[in-house]
């Protein structure tokens, strides 16, 4: 098992690292830590692997049905698999999490380490405002929160149809900054910067301090499963959580 664990000023109470794809029960396609249990790969493996993620853990993560929306769930009062693509905690020992092979994973956190957030956020949730959804949630001034952007595909990779590019720039004009003619001499088809896309949103909302966002899970074989690349492939996992309340912080 490996991690990655970003590299980010948040509080020091605040623990968080999204998992790659060594180390884990799974067989081909979906070699070697799958967590996705949507995926088609056999459940025993998947709970093979997900019980040797919690063995290092404070707490089961909260799994989401993600549907690639912006539905945002407080993480403290759900139960079960709640169909949302966000959740946030105020709870020590709370973990959210979501599954990415592409997508974008957002982890969030305040300065103050009194909240955390976690997003999934595919060009669609993005465009329907999951990011705005999460950073709401956490009920804190924008300004006062941390984002870092987790392994997505990446702009090389990351091709687009017209329709997707007229609906940011609709939303926002700025937008047009993130898309690039593709390789072929079309029209019709675009290099998205999903990261770009993000950061602009962000911003817009008044949170600043904005990190990560350079990896490729396209590229990157050897870490990451890509939807795009591989079609049939597992899911990674970003989690975030509070180690501690503020009094142990100041003990």
């Amino acid at each position: 098992m490996d991690f990655l664990i970003p590299d980010w000023p948040a509080p020091a109470n605040v623990q968080a690292k999204v998992t790659t794809r060594y180390g884990g029960a799974s067989d081909v396609p979906y070699a070697s830590f799958n967590l996705g249990d949507h995926v088609g790969d056999d459940p025993v493996a998947v709970a093979a692997n997900r019980a040797a993620l919690r063995a290092g853990l404070p707490s089961d993560p909260l799994w989401l049905k993600q549907v690639h929306g912006r539905g945002v769930v407080a993480a403290d009062q759900a139960a079960g698999v709640p169909e949302a693509d966000g959740s946030f905690s105020r709870q020590t020992g709370r973990i959210c999490a979501v599954l990415t092979a592409d997508c974008l994973p957002v982890l969030f956190c305040d300065q103050s380490g009194t909240v955390v957030a976690a997003a999934h956020a595919g060009w669609r949730g993005l465009a329907d405002g999951v990011l705005e959804a999460a950073v709401n949630g956490m009920a804190v001034e924008p300004g006062e929160i941390l984002a870092w952007l987790g392994p997505a595909i990446g702009p090389q990779a990351f091709e687009v149809g017209e329709d997707v590019r007229q609906i940011f720039m609709a939303q926002d004009p700025a937008a047009e900054q993130a898309f690039v003619p593709g390789a072929l001499p079309r029209t019709d088809k675009w290099m998205a910067d999903i990261y770009l896309l993000a950061r602009q949103r962000l911003e817009q909302m008044g949170v600043s301090r904005i990190f990560g966002g350079d990896f490729c899970t396209h590229t990157d074989i050897d870490r990451f499963y890509s939807y795009r690349r591989d079609g049939v492939t597992g899911r990674i996992a970003s989690l975030i959580w509070l180690d501690c309340d503020n009094k142990c912080l100041q003990a």
